[in-house]
């Protein structure tokens, strides 16, 4: 849409981030800009999981094009050790073997993500454990294990047979995410906190170089974190985890607060996030609002050149290599195609300040009234304030539409004469100013 309103489901977040920047100050002092980093957060990109050594070689051919630091993969638990304890399936492991080995040889990190419950393990009901076959996907591989402990020797494993090849094991995948497709069943703070806080001392026991990533979140709201937190999770991570696809840098800023609230001070993961060019042809995949590739490229170069002096982020992965035929998310389409997307993330993997959008705004009259328009890097609330002399006489939070635009109609009240209005991201503190 074009004119984006505050619905209900934003009240409570924006009253929250109007506190937290009551005293930023004038443009220029956005949170994005408190505190400098010298070394910007580690880059690459998602590689998700394969079947063929062949594949594994091809997707780390395209990482060293698009000279990343890291990669992202799966160890998808019920495909690795689908038959018992110990019970390893050497098919299960022929491309993260390859993947681990060339993205070693390329001087590329490894995250993996390690998550899926094999039949044997997992804490489902009877009647879906009756339908659970061992190396296939169902419903039961979603339900956490039993005993955590199983879950932490597979860890620990994975740790052993990779060692100094791994930058991070990433600890389940989205326990809080509400379609249930990872993390089901009832209880989820405190049975993921018993699996964390099982696998961080076996793996660290193995490996104390590996990181312990934690968390996986979807939601930046901290009421998931805050319920991990009372689990007491606490000193059984490196880092934390997060995929947020939607007001990217927003998200960070506010789950970012919920752990100062709660005393931790270790780094957050964005080790997924991203935009799908599936626009024109469908308007969501995902949940997410299709963009155009060009959208898509622009998004990518922001998020990163916003992001580069940020010292709470370590990392930054976007989701994914390649598409699919049922996402678009992928610098390269289906067919290996480079996109526009290929090209910005290449840039900003070298060069990471030297991308990303400006923001603009411009006024016009119409039919008697104001209309307030313009454009702005991607992933943050914006403010606009109108002014008649030094009065401020209308204000509005607001976010950018899925082509990183807004148009606002002022009030009629204002008239179209004598107005003077600017325009603030809130992370960066980037600003644009108009007359009329």
């Amino acid at each position: 849409m074009d004119v984006i309103t505050l619905t209900r489901r934003f009240l409570a977040p924006l009253a929250a981030l109007l506190c937290l920047l009551a005293t930023a100050g004038s443009a220029g002092a956005g949170p994005g800009r408190a505190q400098i980093s010298a070394a910007a957060p580690l880059g690459g990109v998602n590689v998700g999981s394969g079947s063929s050594a062949a594949q594994a070689d091809g997707d780390i051919a395209q990482a060293r094009a698009l000279h990343a630091r890291l990669v992202r993969t799966e160890a998808v638990w019920s495909l690795i050790e689908p038959n018992g304890p110990g019970q390893i399936d050497p098919g299960g492991l022929v491309f993260l073997d390859r993947l681990v080995s060339d993205a070693s040889a390329a001087h590329i990190g490894v995250i993996v993500v390690a998550y899926g419950t094999p039949c044997w393990a997992s804490s489902a009901p009877a009647s879906l454990i009756g339908k659970c076959r061992a190396g296939g996907q169902s419903k039961a591989n979603s339900w956490p294990p039993s005993e955590p402990a199983r879950f932490a020797a597979f860890v620990a494993y994975l740790t052993q047979r990779y060692g100094s090849s791994l930058t991070a094991i990433e600890v389940w995948n989205e326990p809080d995410q509400a379609n249930q497709d990872y993390f089901a069943g009832p209880d989820k703070p405190r049975r993921y906190a018993a699996i964390l806080r099982s696998a961080y001392p076996a793996i660290k026991q193995v490996d104390p170089a590996v990181d312990v990533l934690g968390g996986s979140l979807v939601g930046s709201g901290g009421s998931f974190l805050r319920a991990l937190y009372a689990a007491g999770i606490k000193g059984y991570y490196d880092g934390l985890a997060v995929h947020f696809y939607t007001l990217v840098l927003g998200s960070l800023r506010s789950i970012h607060e919920t752990q100062l609230a709660n005393g931790d001070h270790t780094p957050l993961w964005l080790d997924e996030f991203g935009w799908s060019s599936c626009y024109p042809h469908r308007r969501v995949e995902q949940e997410q609002a299709c963009v155009t590739p060009k959208v898509q490229a622009a998004n990518l170069a922001s998020t990163f050149r916003l992001l580069a002096r940020t010292p709470f982020v370590a990392a930054e992965v976007p989701y994914e290599l390649k598409s699919s035929v049922s996402e678009d998310f992928g610098v390269l389409a289906q067919s290996g195609a480079r996109k526009p997307a290929f090209g910005a993330l290449q840039r900003a993997l070298t060069s990471p300040l030297a991308g990303g959008a400006a923001v603009t705004l411009h006024l016009r009259a119409r039919g008697g009234r104001v209309l307030a328009g313009g454009s702005g890097p991607v992933g943050d609330y914006m403010r606009l304030e109108v002014f008649q002399g030094q009065v401020l006489r209308y204000k509005a939070l607001f976010t950018l539409n899925r082509f990183d635009r807004y148009s606002i109609l002022l009030p009629r009240a204002l008239g179209t004469r004598g107005l003077r209005a600017r325009v603030q991201q809130y992370w960066s503190g980037a600003g644009a100013s108009a007359s009329l």
